[in-house]
């Protein structure tokens, strides 16, 4: 996908999700959907006195106790919007996010400084915590790598990895801080950069950059799906993330947390406001931002959310190794990190492999069909160079004469892009609704031609099964394939009459994960998928 692509992909995720769709890069939560009708609104814009509207980075969720005590010391309610970072940025750098918002709270601003169109709209950062980026490995890893943890390299690492001693896990680079601070980390470490990222720091770095990410086993939009995808597989020894990530997961089954010897990227969580934030509300920013500086404060931050102090004298938490780490440096310039983004998902990572199951029964004809042609269309500009796409429309049962399969070359891809718009345009609505006989359908046609890829099956449907095999049946059939298969999740989308407990089984039994397309646009949903696959 190129830069423009990915610019596209993401403006159209920020747009067409509704508030209770806007969490991706980290495991957010969709209260703030609540809150944006909040009743105390009394002046017009969308705030009341002392009341400060916050675009925030989605793992921000756990610093809520802290704000709520920070209302009752000064007097300023955050109301938070929790999106992915790299989301935040299109906001801002849309215009958007100006009316909407005071301020801005991500896990870290230095792509927002690399872009003019976003760097003059924000003024006033304020670090409040850090994290480094880390591995966590499970210890019986640790231990046949024969590795000290304080003392390991992303050579190291790399070597690892390139040896086929060790799979991981990390989040999409393209919608996630943690994996694109991850991205920088990793290329930053193997090329031997010891100023800003260059193209030719890139460059040199490619090689091992391809050999490590064929390591990567897992890909998500969160960090919460992560730890649960990381749970389910055997094959996957180790998961990149923020440090505060790994210690914070109860699901992590005692990982053993490494930052590497020779540096790292940290997230330093800056409350910054909007230069379009009105006077009040700079006011507000400035009284809790230093409450947030404070020493008691600094301390609970650090106890509770695992994150590291930024005033001096405030010791970290106890979980938290006090060895320093040098700081990696990080792009000079939005074209490093832009082309560095682009190699990753075009040539560095492994690539996907989906099989699309589209319910074109008929209850899908007329406007809800159309939703879906254009949904797709839509999609194809977020395909990457040598994705491989199957659509599978069903009814009654998969229709298979309209299956068809192309893959994405990245000598000419529009070839391939064109004929899935042609194909989408040519579903017709017909028959009942087979939705589990078609998810069966599609776990044997990924099986027949298994790969070195990501395999993930997406389902769109609009009503209840009602024709093929039960939910039991199904249930017996995943049970009883390999167990190289069974990584494969299912991602279902709630549709029109859809059942929410049918298609949350679905995903809960392959862990997929369910995505409701009832209260927000259907190309949305699978665009914010799109982390995932």
């Amino acid at each position: 996908m190129t830069t423009s692509s990915r610019a596209r992909s993401l403006r159209r995720t920020c747009a067409g999700l509704a508030l209770a769709l806007l969490v991706t890069a980290t495991g957010g939560s969709c209260d703030s959907a609540d809150r944006a009708a909040d009743p105390t609104d009394r002046n017009g814009t969308g705030s009341a006195p002392g009341t400060l509207r916050v675009l925030a980075s989605s793992e921000l969720t756990d610093m809520e106790p802290i704000l709520d005590a920070a209302r009752t010391a000064t007097g300023v309610t955050v109301r938070p919007t929790y999106v992915g970072t790299l989301d935040a940025v299109e906001q801002i750098a849309s215009g958007r996010a100006d009316q909407a918002y005071d301020a801005v709270w991500l896990s870290s601003n230095d792509y927002l400084r690399l872009r003019p169109d976003t760097a003059k709209k924000i003024t006033g950062e304020t670090p409040i915590m850090v994290s480094p980026v880390a591995l966590g490995v499970r210890p019986a890893a640790v231990t046949r790598l024969g590795w000290d943890p304080a003392k390991v390299t992303w050579s190291q690492l790399h070597r690892a990895v390139a040896d086929g001693k060790l799979g991981y896990g990390m989040t999409d680079p393209m919608r996630s801080n943690s994996g694109f601070s991850a991205l920088v980390s990793v290329a930053s470490g193997l090329s031997g950069a010891q100023a800003a990222l260059t193209e030719a720091d890139v460059r040199r770095a490619t090689p091992k950059l391809k050999e490590f990410f064929t390591g990567q086993k897992l890909t998500s939009g969160s960090s919460g799906w992560l730890a649960d995808a990381y749970g389910r597989r055997g094959d996957v020894d180790a998961l990149v993330n923020y440090e505060s990530v790994l210690l914070s997961s109860s699901r992590s089954g005692g990982l053993t947390v490494i930052r590497p010897a020779d540096g790292v990227v940290t997230a330093d969580y800056p409350f910054t406001l909007l230069t379009s934030a009105r006077p009040e509300a700079k006011a507000a920013a400035g009284r809790l931002t230093r409450h947030l500086r404070t020493p008691e404060v600094q301390r609970r931050i650090t106890e509770t959310t695992l994150r590291r102090p930024v005033v001096p004298g405030v010791s970290p938490a106890s979980a938290l190794d006090r060895d320093q780490r040098r700081e990696l440096p990080f792009p000079g310039s939005r074209a490093v990190a832009d082309g560095l983004l682009d190699a990753y998902d075009n040539t560095l990572r492994r690539p996907s492999r989906t099989v699309y199951v589209l319910d074109t029964s008929g209850s899908m004809a007329g406007e809800r069909l159309e939703r879906l042609t254009a949904a797709l269309t839509e999609l194809t500009g977020d395909f990457r160079d040598r994705e491989e796409v199957t659509l599978m429309p069903f009814g009654s049962a998969v229709k298979q004469n309209e299956v068809r399969t192309h893959t994405v070359d990245p000598a000419s891809p529009r070839a391939a892009l064109d004929a899935i718009r042609s194909d989408a345009r040519k579903l017709s609505a017909s028959g009942g609704t087979a939705i589990y006989s078609s998810v069966q359908e599609a776990y044997r046609f990924l099986g027949r031609t298994p790969g070195d890829t990501f395999t993930s099956i997406v389902l769109m449907t609009d009503g209840e099964n009602t024709d093929g095999d039960p939910a039991a049946a199904f249930d017996t059939f995943y049970r009883g394939l390999p167990a190289g298969q069974k990584g494969t999740p299912v991602f279902p989308i709630l549709f029109g009459d859809s059942d929410r407990d049918e298609l949350d089984h679905i995903a809960s039994l392959t862990g997929g994960k369910l995505f409701d397309a009832t209260k927000g646009s259907l190309d949305g949903a699978f665009e914010e998928i799109r982390g995932y696959q």
